[in-house]
């Protein structure tokens, strides 16, 4: 592997200035890493070599030209395939997708591609970003680079490996319960869900558009930050997009945390994690009482209703959001259909994996006429006062911490027919996607297999600069994001 691959953003962004290396080398380095390994870890469900390689060029001609180059230019980057890309597929990993060829960009993919970083490819992710372990995809598994036996996370599991692996510097992926966190925390980087509103969502297929969030994937914190700040800001095409002013994240990561309050999360410690998860969050514990910080004991008492709240919600808005993938518009069509409903029922029966057809399902019994105040209703005033109870704790400290996830991965096929054994993995990340607040993964040790164990960082809305300021300081403060995997 080309040692540079190995490197960080903000190095790979320094060799390039200091003409050490090439953009069209770099990425080429990159498509040279992904052709050695895609055979047996699955994180790509297509390559964009040559959209990749024309944007490297423009940034070679601007260094060769003395100017000055946008954040991240010619750092190679992993596309979650939920995200559009103008003349390539766009599947969400699903049959029913299989041949949809984007007519137009995402806004973070037009961000991205006007700040000259080359999209390598659109990584693969469970069906319609449902899913914990990147198992429901409908082409390819997605393996741990830490051990090709185990599972990614999910549901953005091919972005989290293709970082992982060195496949792709930068990844974005969507969040909707932990779908960022959580293959972070699986593969051993930093993955980062931001305020909800912060980033666009315009031309991210919608899977739960009240709970969805884009988000970063990098190996260093600073790296996360950067690419954050490139991402974000208002759009007129998202009505929940935000009209807030978009910080230099970057600027805000040495700031001395000496004095600040560090609320640890009393119902995601103790007894429900596993040994490993436990050490590292009572590590985290001492290395916030290193940097002079005080910590609380913070008790988030209607949390324990999330798992619930979620289920509900996601799948009612599912069932409402994928109702558009008919046979008739776009997409897979069944043969020789008999009739209008036949076409329906067939495209959909066909088309749809069953994890995504368990999850419409779910959502139309919650939704439909008898149940649904309930069901939908009755979980709306629950997330009201899960919100609440974040609101209320961050009046006494300044951000919580708490796992990722109260295991490491596990292997592949464990938990695929025990739904609510797979469900119950996003049991530390699925409040702060109820609540609309940020929350970062950051390595934070190993098992005793060598699996990467994550620690979540989680502060107000709209404090990502105060979120990336702790994270790099329980970053720089151990060396577990140092360590790559042995791929």
């Amino acid at each position: 592997m080309n040692e540079l691959l190995k490197k960080t953003a903000a190095e790979q962004s320094k060799a390039l200035k200091n003409k050490e290396i090439s953009a069209v080398e770099l990425t080429k380095a990159a498509f040279e890493r992904i052709n050695s390994l895609e055979d047996k870890l699955g994180a790509f469900n297509s390559l964009t070599q040559d959209t990749a390689l024309e944007t490297a060029k423009k940034v070679d001609e601007k260094i060769a030209k003395g100017e000055d180059l946008p954040l991240l230019a010619g750092i190679p980057l992993a596309l979650k395939d939920n995200m559009n890309l103008v003349g390539s597929k766009t599947t969400a990993s699903s049959k029913i997708l299989e041949n949809f060829v984007s007519p137009f960009n995402a806004t973070v993919t037009e961000k991205l591609l006007n700040n000259l970083v080359p999209i390598v490819g659109k990584a693969n992710l469970d069906e319609f970003a449902m899913g914990s372990s990147n198992e429901n995809s409908a082409f390819k598994k997605v393996h741990n680079p830490w051990d090709l036996k185990k599972v990614p996370g999910g549901s953005s599991g091919g972005s989290a490996a293709s970082v992982s692996s060195c496949e792709a510097t930068l990844a974005l992926g969507s969040d909707t319960g932990g779908s960022i966190r959580l293959p972070a925390s699986f593969c051993g980087v930093v993955g980062m869900k931001p305020t909800y509103g912060r980033v666009s969502r315009y031309g991210l297929i919608a899977f739960a558009s009240s709970l969805d969030q884009i988000g970063p994937f990098a190996r260093s914190v600073e790296d996360a930050a950067n690419l954050l700040e490139v991402i974000s800001g208002h759009d007129p095409k998202d009505s929940t997009s935000l009209d807030m002013p978009v910080e230099n994240y970057a600027d805000f990561l040495k700031n001395d945390i000496k004095g600040k309050k560090v609320g640890v999360i009393k119902e995601l410690t103790g007894d429900g994690n596993s040994p490993a998860v436990q050490k590292a969050i009572d590590n985290a514990i001492e290395t916030y009482k290193k940097l002079g910080c005080e910590i609380k004991e913070i008790s988030l008492k209607n949390l324990k209703y999330s798992i619930g709240i979620y289920y509900i919600l996601a799948t009612a808005e599912c069932s409402s959001n994928l109702a558009r993938f008919d046979g008739v518009r776009y997409g897979y069509r069944c043969k020789n259909p008999k009739n209008l409903m036949d076409l329906y029922t067939r495209t959909r029966a066909e088309g749809f994996g069953p994890e995504v057809k368990r999850r419409i399902m779910l959502g139309t019994y919650a939704l439909s006429a008898g149940y649904y105040d309930a069901y939908y209703k009755k979980a709306q005033q629950m997330r009201a006062l899960v919100t609440k109870d974040f609101t209320n704790a961050f009046e006494n400290v300044d951000i919580l911490i708490a796992p990722t996830c109260p295991n490491t991965a596990f292997e592949l096929g464990a938990k695929s027919s025990d739904p609510l054994s797979m469900y119950l993995t996003d049991i530390d990340t699925i409040g702060s996607n109820l609540a609309g607040i940020p929350a970062i993964n950051v390595p934070a040790g190993f098992d005793e297999s060598g699996m990467p164990v994550g620690l979540q960082i989680i502060a107000p809305q709209f404090m990502e600069s105060r979120l990336f300021n702790f994270a790099y300081q329980f970053e720089q403060a151990n060396d577990f994001h140092n360590k790559l995997a042995n791929i």
